[in-house]
């Protein structure tokens, strides 16, 4: 589990597809301390909950490895990713930490896409567009993980939905490479998808 608050900006350095390419080996350099990255852990990639296979330290800088399966390469934007690739990372939640997003399970449902950007004055807005399936899960001020980082929801009119960011987060995340048509991870709200499966079973 995980909490949607970004901890670390990850480069990937390394991607090697496997011979039946179902299945990618990345390698990202990250400012964790290796010594606390144990194989088997749980990282959030962009909102991905991957699980760590490898980690090690090359010219002062820490890395770790991870596996992404088929079925992540065709649901999310991991598809895309290359080396150079910036990522938004998360160590799992552990009993005691500041819960200071919302519950995030890094599983990714799907993809939503970056319809316009507006700089404000003092933040940024996102307007973007998900799928209608997703869509029924997002609410004026409920939350919602774009590229695992837990965000509150500004507006809504059917299949599209508003986030506004502030400074900070822009500065601490990849979040201000965002453009018109970007592709983002999206994973909604836990409390609200069971909420939908309850009203749906009366």
């Amino acid at each position: 589990m995980f909490t949607g608050i970004v901890t670390d900006i990850g480069e990937i350095t390394r991607l090697a597809p496997t011979a039946q390419g179902q299945l990618h080996r990345l390698r990202i350099a990250c400012h964790y301390d290796q010594t606390t990255i144990a194989d088997g852990a749980s990282i959030a990639c962009n909102g991905i909950c991957l699980t760590v296979v490898a980690s090690g330290v090359e010219s002062g800088a820490t890395w770790f490895e991870v596996d992404a399966a088929a079925e992540t390469l065709s649901m999310t934007t991991a598809r895309h990713w290359a080396r150079g690739t910036t990522l938004n990372l998360e160590r799992a939640l552990k009993i005691g930490d500041e819960l200071g997003g919302h519950i995030v399970a890094g599983h990714a449902d799907g993809i939503a896409t970056i319809l316009g950007r507006d700089d404000l004055p003092d933040m940024a807005r996102f307007e973007l567009k998900t799928t209608r399936e997703l869509a029924r899960f997002i609410a004026p001020k409920g939350s919602v993980t774009l590229d695992g980082v837990s965000l509150t929801v500004n507006t809504v009119q059917d299949t599209a939905f508003s986030v506004l960011i502030i400074p900070h987060t822009l500065d601490v995340t990849t979040l201000s490479s965002w453009r018109a048509g970007s592709e983002v991870n999206i994973e909604a709200d836990l409390m609200a998808r069971y909420a939908a499966r309850l009203a749906e079973m009366k």
